[in-house]
């Protein structure tokens, strides 16, 4: 197997019984490519994909081989949709207890503190922001588009938009986040607002972030983990807090799931691209 620009990799394995739903590739150079692998469900995310992230992410913390990663997803018309609503994710009955399989799948939520590259390609919405929020840039393809379809579905947007407020100006979140399916950020705007620090031609994310992840990986490692671990802290305190109100949110503003569904089930697929 190859990674992109030539180099050598290695698959990572999985037992016989388990899907691949994130593949890993790594490099000499220190590089490894984690790709969210479900293209047919636009790389969304069920219980398995998230535990398959989070176990991925603490492997890499004693593997003194990968200094820097690239995040994608597969194919090109998504990065990732968020969570799959065809899983099942039993919730505890208790009103004071929720259960949310995305908040472990980032890299940060495992303490993995070497520097990750988002290449994103086609849609990135919903659950996808509890990704991108954890890693240090974003790299997009002209194609690539962002929204947040909460609103839309009677849902309150606590999480996602705690996370992208802390990479976006005030007024662009918030209008990112109210304005549910009826609207996507282009990536050309997304580049203009700094929420995307590099454009390329269509295909051409996940190339753009390994030269800068190579760049990155050929450092030394604890001056750049170190410097992660800095920039992170500038955010944690007011991310924490928050946060910390995002359940009581959810559970005060969002519809019963099956009035969720049939808003799912009425959506209109009309959209502009800004």
């Amino acid at each position: 197997m190859t990674a992109p620009g030539g180099q050598p990799s290695v698959r990572a394995k999985t037992a016989p019984d388990e899907q691949p739903s994130v593949r890993v590739e790594t490099a000499p150079d220190g590089v490894a490519l984690v790709t969210l692998d479900r293209p047919e469900r636009h790389n969304a995310v069920d219980p398995a994909t998230a535990g398959a992230l989070a176990a991925v992410w603490r492997r890499f913390r004693s593997d003194d081989a990968v200094r820097a990663v690239v995040l994608t997803g597969a194919g090109r018309a998504a990065f990732c949709t968020g969570i799959d609503r065809s899983a099942d994710v039993p919730q505890p009955s208790s009103p004071f207890s929720a259960d949310d399989p995305l908040l472990g799948i980032g890299p940060k939520a495992n303490d993995l503190w070497k520097p990750v590259v988002a290449a994103v390609e086609g849609m990135a919405c919903g659950g996808a922001f509890y990704l991108l929020g954890e890693c240090e840039f974003l790299v997009a393809s002209e194609e690539a588009t962002f929204f947040d379809p909460h609103t839309t579905y009677g849902m309150v947007s606590a999480y996602e938009s705690v996370f992208m407020a802390q990479r976006m100006p005030y007024g662009e979140i918030a209008r990112l986040s109210l304005m549910g399916t009826a609207e996507r950020l282009g990536a050309r705007r997304a580049y203009e607002t700094g929420l995307v620090s590099e454009l390329t031609p269509p295909g051409g994310a996940v190339a753009a972030a390994r030269r800068a992840a190579a760049v990155l990986a050929a450092q030394p490692s604890g001056a750049v983990q170190g410097t992660v671990r800095a920039l992170w802290a500038s955010r944690e305190a007011a991310r924490a807090q928050a946060v910390a109100h995002a359940p009581q949110l959810i559970a005060l503003g969002s519809l019963p799931p099956k009035e969720q569904a049939g808003l799912f089930a009425a959506r209109s697929r009309d959209f502009r691209v800004r």
